[in-house]
């Protein structure tokens, strides 16, 4: 489910998004597909995905992968 919600994200991407957001969200997710996943929308064309982002986050939040999952649907 971390994966597919991410893969969502990804394609809804815009440089809309981006241009009016300004902003890294970094996830520090526990469970099922937990460890470190990111949105970027802050560098050109954003991007996300699993793994550290590539630029230093303007947020971390730390949750369950049952929770991210939940605030995303």
């Amino acid at each position: 489910p971390v994966a597919e919600t991410f893969r969502f994200i990804q394609g809804a991407m815009s440089e809309e998004y981006v241009r009016t957001t300004q902003g890294v969200f970094q996830f520090e997710l526990s469970g099922d597909e937990g460890g470190t996943w990111y949105i970027d929308l802050k560098t050109k064309g954003g991007s996300a995905g699993f793994g550290k982002p590539p630029v230093t986050a303007d947020v971390v939040m730390s949750m369950s992968s049952a929770d991210f999952v939940k605030m995303f649907t």
